[in-house]
């Protein structure tokens, strides 16, 4: 009987380590390119952590998980310039 590794505790085996790793750096290229459209505040620091962890721990997906962090950035670049631009908190692309 084999039982699947908790979330909260630390992965001993080697290959199912670097799977949770390599999903976290897909996860935060998925989420840093769904913050450019919706809900930039929120998704934009999740992928940022996610690809952050994910270097961190030595992702084989390196260029994912630089992408997402990229995107993560941007997301929060783009709320910035969006917000200033007519001085509200919330923004939309309609005039």
């Amino acid at each position: 009987m084999t039982t699947t590794p908790s979330p909260l505790l630390p992965v001993r085996n080697t290959a199912a380590r670097l799977a949770q790793v390599d999903g976290m750096a897909v996860a935060s290229f998925i989420l840093g390119l769904t913050g450019t459209l919706v809900l930039n505040l929120v998704l934009g620091p999740c992928a940022i952590v996610l690809a952050t962890v994910s270097l961190v721990r030595g992702t084989t997906r390196r260029t994912r998980a630089l992408l997402g962090l990229g995107l993560g950035i941007l997301d929060l670049v783009l709320l910035a310039v969006l917000v200033t631009a007519d001085n509200t908190v919330s923004w939309s692309l309609g005039g």
